[in-house]
């Protein structure tokens, strides 16, 4: 909802329109954020630094100095966030801003022995990177995932309800075996399950290793000092994955495979919304009215799918940037250039774009209900699918090309129950195959449906 000016003023629909619905997403990607994981980091290696006995100029913090430390970031505010933003301006480097409001943070804290340990030997992508393998963690963890789950919920409860619903199938546009509401529901969870666990497991890396990837100034400060093994164990300690062979840059490969499991997930969703879109426009789906909405300036009666609409829409825009962030971000000239820094500044945009997508998906499956009695018409209405079925007993029982005496009688034709069971009067087969030629009926015809329906695993029939 648009409440105010500054909301009607913004440049972006998501720091417009949509800004209460991405409220979540700005603890992790605005600006101030960002400022706030750079602090995390530059804290955090300040107290590992304390604590390795072979980095001997740096004295050992005592635990209520370490939760001082901590409490910069942990207990970040707006006025921070400032602070920093004004050293910016002075010294137009953000991580360097960071790093001069941190030594003016430790004289406050009465630590000012530990000043020169800041941003000790560290190039300014040792910060970033592991900042933003950090926050696109958190991102997706804790918004992402939370997210998908209440979509992968909905969609189990809808292929529960609906396993044993008889509804027409299409395939090219087109009247085909019938299969249930439920098992089609089913699929989309299924897809949607195995894409998220792969989101849920990918590993972000991160690596702490000088301005070349070389080590070179720890080297030469303090050479007695095992760099790798502390690299390793610094990274590791932020839950990234740590990687020792770089250029000054993280190459961003695992930020990139996030992000092409993020595009998946997106592409699945799309689907899903252009199918019941469809559901929709066939009418085998009914949608719940909000009071006071309109659906049409000026046509009253209409109730439109404008949530499976809105997510389309915007789960388009999230793969476009999802797209082109995962072919620019491991592209980078020699041992460094700073392209990526502008793209990195606008994953934000793709993560909001793709947690809209999910809202209003979750949004539109939570409004509509099968309309049974629309989808037994439909079925009674084509009972040309059952040849197939007729055909294939045929064969089973030895009649001589029965797919194309079938062919002969259904295609391009109207066709009737009845005019189909008339022509199994007509077959030279035995009257218990008649009987069950006789008993096919287009609701019946749904196969293993209902079971498939709840299928939650690969192996068998089993619980989500």
């Amino acid at each position: 909802m648009i409440d105010d000016m500054s909301s009607l003023a913004a440049l972006s629909p998501l720091d417009g329109r949509y800004r209460k619905d991405l409220a979540p997403l700005v603890s992790y990607f605005s600006e101030a954020a960002l400022f706030r994981y750079r602090v995390q980091v530059e804290v955090e290696y300040l107290i590992f630094l304390a604590r390795a006995p072979s980095v001997g100029f740096v004295p050992p913090l005592e635990p209520q100095q370490q939760a001082a430390l901590r409490a910069l970031y942990r207990q970040f505010s707006d006025a921070d966030a400032l602070a920093i933003a004004a050293w910016d301006r002075k010294v137009n480097h953000d991580v360097k801003a960071v790093e001069y409001w941190l030594r003016e943070q430790l004289e406050r804290l009465e630590l000012g022995a530990w000043s020169e340990a800041v941003h000790f030997a560290l190039t300014s992508e040792d910060v970033n990177n592991l900042a933003y393998g950090i926050l696109v963690r958190e991102a997706r963890d804790l918004a992402l995932l939370p997210a998908l789950a209440a979509l992968l919920e909905r969609l189990r409860e809808l292929a529960d309800a609906e396993a044993a619903t008889p509804m027409l199938a299409r395939t090219h546009g087109q009247a085909a075996t019938p299969t249930t509401f439920g098992k089609e529901a089913n699929v989309f969870f299924m897809r949607l399950r195995r894409a998220t666990d792969e989101l849920r497991g990918q590993r972000l890396t991160g690596k702490l290793n000088g301005a070349t990837g070389t080590f070179a100034a720890q080297a030469a400060a303090l050479p007695s000092v095992d760099w790798i093994k502390f690299s390793k164990a610094f990274v590791r300690s932020l839950d990234l994955e740590p990687l020792l062979l770089t250029t000054q840059i993280e190459p961003h490969d695992s930020l990139a495979m996030l992000c092409d499991a993020i595009k998946r997930i997106n592409v699945i969703l799309l689907d899903l919304c252009q199918d019941f879109w469809r559901y929709v426009s066939d009418g085998y789906l009914a949608q719940a009215r909000r009071e006071g909405e309109v659906g049409s300036s000026t046509m009253p009666h209409k109730v439109n799918p404008i949530d499976f609409e809105n997510a389309e829409g915007n789960l388009g825009l999230a793969c476009a940037l999802l797209e082109h962030i995962s072919r620019k971000l491991p592209v980078s000239r020699l041992q460094r250039d700073l392209s990526d820094s502008t793209v990195l500044r606008n994953l934000g945009v793709a993560f909001g774009y793709s947690l809209l997508g999910y809202q209003r998906t979750l949004r539109g499956l939570g409004k509509v209900t099968v309309r049974h009695a629309v989808l037994q018409a439909d079925l009674a209405d084509h009972p040309e699918v059952l040849a197939e079925a007729v055909q294939t007993i045929l064969r089973r029982e030895g009649f001589p090309e029965p797919y194309e005496a079938l062919k002969a009688l259904t295609r391009g034709r109207e066709l009737t129950l009845e005019t189909l069971r008339g022509f199994v009067e007509t077959l030279a087969v035995s009257e218990s195959v008649k009987t069950e030629l006789r008993a096919l009926t287009p609701e019946g015809y749904t196969g293993l449906a209902a079971k498939l329906a709840r299928l939650r695993d690969e192996q068998g029939f089993g619980g989500w």
